[in-house]
């Protein structure tokens, strides 16, 4: 019984870190990148400084 209880602990602490490394690369592509903006749209030409 202790080995199956070692083994459900080794899962369930790997499943957390596979769910902090997806949320960190989500919260990565969402943040808006820092530096020079430069947009061209129907509007025309907008360039912004972040």
């Amino acid at each position: 019984m202790p080995g199956n209880r070692n083994v459900l602990y080794l899962i369930i602490g790997a499943l957390i870190v596979v769910v902090g490394v997806l949320g960190y690369n989500v919260y990565q592509s969402k943040k808006q990148p820092d530096g020079l903006q430069i947009n061209v749209g129907p509007d025309g030409l907008k360039i912004q400084n972040k």
